[in-house]
């Protein structure tokens, strides 16, 4: 799997980090970890499901029937946790980074109010 993850895998392997899920609470999950910004159809998330177990991510946890229908339960592997960790953990060190540059880019470009001679005006 290429690193840095992109963000629609991230996702996928965020929201599975919780419980197994099967693909439409995986669609409703990923959209509700990114604020509805990304918005998996079927075929994009079941295309993505299969690369991620594929490349040993992901597995199969269980199937069921429901209504006539088989629905697949997935759930994250020993080996995607750790890439989900170390994704995590570049990407919280990014963060610092830039919220280290903008507080010292926000602290160096305070306007300065000037002072009157003699006390309150």
């Amino acid at each position: 799997m290429d690193m840095p993850l992109r963000e629609p895998t991230f996702l996928i392997l965020t929201a599975l980090a919780a419980q197994p899920m099967h693909g439409y609470g995986l669609i409703g999950e990923v959209a509700a970890l990114s604020d509805n910004r990304v918005s998996l159809r079927p075929g994009t998330l079941y295309g993505a499901l299969d690369r991620l177990v594929d490349a040993g991510l992901v597995e199969v946890d269980r199937e069921e029937v429901v209504d006539g229908r088989l629905r697949r339960y997935y759930r994250l592997s020993t080996s995607g946790e750790t890439t989900l960790s170390s994704e995590t953990e570049r990407l919280r060190r990014n963060v610092e980074a830039a919220t280290s540059r903008l507080s010292t880019r926000s602290r160096a470009t305070l306007p300065t109010i000037p002072r009157t001679a003699g006390g309150l005006a």
